[in-house]
C-alpha cells in the first residue's frame, strides 16, 4: 500500500523531522533578546509548520499589550494567562512555538512541554542578550527598573538552570539566522530520527 502522507511526499530531513514529531510541537525556550522568535518564523517556514509567539497569542486573548497586562493585572495574573495560553496551543498539534522567556516558571508548563514538545534551548551568552536587549524593544515589562543590566543578569542566573532542562541546545549568536536554523534542523533530526543507542548497562550485583 501506498503512504501518500505529507510527509511521505517530502523525502528530506525536514520531512523526516515532522514525520517523527506525531503531534508534538517545537518549543524554543531561552531568555528575551535569545532570538526565540526570529529563529522560531524561519524553523517552522522551513518545516513548511504554524509558528506561534505566546506572546503575541496573549495580546490577542486580552486585546491589549504584555506591558498593560502586566501594569493593569501585574506579572501573577500575566502568567496565569500565560500557561493557559501555552497549553492551549500545546494541545493544537504539530507547530513550532515561542514562549515569553518566563513561561518555565511554571512547573504545569514545564511539565505539558515535556509531555508534548521538543524542546531547543536558544542559549545565547549574557554579553549578547545585553547586547540585544539594548537595541531592542523598550517596553519589556521586566526591564522597566533602576539597572536594567543588572535585572538581566539576575533573570540568566534564576532562569538558565530551567533551561539546561531542555531537549537540546543550540547557541544563539551574532550569525545568520539561517546558520541558526539550519543548526537546529540538524540537531532536531538527529534527536528525532537518528537516536544514540543507550550504552549497555553493568548486570546488577
Amino acid at each position: 500500500m501506498t503512504d501518500t502522507s505529507p510527509a511521505a511526499a517530502w523525502p528530506s530531513r525536514e520531512g523526516e523531522i515532522v514525520a517523527a514529531l506525531g503531534k508534538r510541537l517545537i518549543v524554543l525556550v531561552g531568555m528575551m533578546g535569545a532570538g526565540k522568535s526570529t529563529i522560531g518564523r524561519r524553523l517552522a517556514a522551513r518545516l513548511r509548520l504554524p509558528f506561534f509567539d505566546a506572546d503575541t497569542e496573549i495580546e490577542t486573548a486580552h486585546r491589549m499589550s504584555i506591558p498593560e497586562i502586566f501594569e493593569k493585572f501585574g506579572e501573577p495574573y500575566f502568567r496565569d494567562g500565560e500557561m493557559r495560553v501555552i497549553a492551549r496551543l500545546l494541545d493544537g498539534g504539530p507547530a513550532v512555538l515561542a514562549p515569553g522567556g518566563g513561561a518555565l516558571k511554571r512547573e504545569e508548563t514545564r511539565q505539558r512541554m515535556r509531555n508534548q514538545a521538543v524542546s531547543i534551548w536558544l542559549k545565547a551568552d549574557a554579553d549578547v542578550i545585553l547586547r540585544r536587549v539594548r537595541r531592542g524593544r523598550t517596553d519589556r515589562p521586566l526591564l522597566q527598573t533602576a539597572d536594567p543590566a543588572a535585572t538581566v543578569l539576575r533573570l540568566i542566573a534564576e532562569r538558565e538552570p530551567v533551561y539546561q532542562h531542555a531537549d537540546l541546545t543550540i547557541m544563539s549568536r551574532d550569525v545568520p539566522h539561517e546558520k541558526i536554523v539550519e543548526e537546529c534542523v540538524e540537531a532536531l533530526h538527529a534527536y528525532l530520527c537518528n537516536p544514540q543507542p543507550m550504552p549497555p548497562q553493568d548486570p546488577p550485583p
